[in-house]
């Protein structure tokens, strides 16, 4: 098994959003803002390369939104879906599974690409994962997740025939080596999936944990649907990882692709951050 950092670009979410009820005196010592309140995030996606089987987890934004959608987060930086994957030696079409996190925008819109005036799955060799109850949430959304639910991100790919569903069930096997974890507080039925690599664990975090700035315990989004429920899904976690030297990988840190966890005596922080080529390369 070998596993590529894939990067599609950076963009901004308010600083306030991302942290909820933490106060930005005390945020933005790690995340600092800009003049409008807006903070850097990372959109870090993972490819898993093992065998004939090609696993690319999460995509990034996607760039087929109209230019009024995609000013609000003020899209930057030089890195871009395509771009990442040629430099480790791959295009599109060599995907042969799609693994999505969750269907928010910004983990699911390079799903879709626009071809004229046609809605084309931008993956065109892969099957689409999702699993039927975040799928049923997601084309269902409530009035308050609905501005991340995009139809023109989630249908098509239904429609496509290239949707398939993993079973809703905690640790389920979706590849050798790949669990899928759940968590039900940011969205319902996320899912985390958790890697064996060599002799260690490695776990995609999504948004159960978008950055080290997340660690302390009170650091939830406002973003979550059911913040009591991510918080007791992340302290149960986040003790875990600690107990198992888990290596965190990070969507949306800006600067750090992974880390560990240690016990201090303000709670568990960080421990190590690092490259995940560091990792790979021994």
């Amino acid at each position: 098994m070998n596993l590529h950092t894939i990067e599609t670009g950076l963009f901004k979410l308010d600083g306030g959003a991302m942290f909820g009820v933490v106060p930005k005196s005390i945020w933005q010592k790690s995340n600092p803002a800009d003049a409008n309140n807006m903070c850097t995030w990372a959109m870090r996606c993972l490819l898993i390369e093992d065998g004939e089987r090609l696993i690319l987890i999460d995509n990034g934004i996607g760039d087929k939104q109209d230019e009024k959608f995609l000013s609000h987060y003020h899209l930057h930086g030089d890195d871009t879906l395509d771009k990442s994957l040629a430099a480790k030696g791959f295009s599109r079409d060599d995907i042969t599974d799609v693994f999505l996190t969750h269907l928010h925008f910004d983990h699911c819109g390079g799903s879709i690409v626009r071809v004229g005036d046609k809605l084309r799955p931008a993956f065109k060799n892969a099957f689409y994962w999702s699993n039927e109850k975040h799928w049923d949430w997601a084309v269902n959304p409530n009035d308050r997740e609905k501005a991340s639910f995009l139809k023109d991100n989630i249908l098509p790919i239904q429609e496509s025939g290239q949707l398939r569903f993993i079973e809703d069930t905690d640790g389920i096997e979706f590849h050798d080596g790949i669990n899928v974890r759940f968590a039900y507080g940011h969205t319902d039925a996320m899912m985390i999936p958790q890697i064996k690599y060599k002799d260690k664990t490695i776990v995609y975090m999504a948004d159960l944990l978008p950055s080290t700035g997340h660690i302390p315990l009170p650091y939830v989004m406002s973003y979550d649907m059911f913040p009591l429920q991510t918080l007791k899904e992340k302290k149960s976690f986040l003790q875990e990882a600690t107990d198992n030297n888990y290596i965190l990988y990070l969507e949306h840190d800006p600067v750090n692709e992974c880390c560990t966890l240690q016990q201090t005596e303000k709670g568990i922080r960080v421990n190590q951050t690092f490259n995940l080529n560091e990792l790979t390369s021994t």
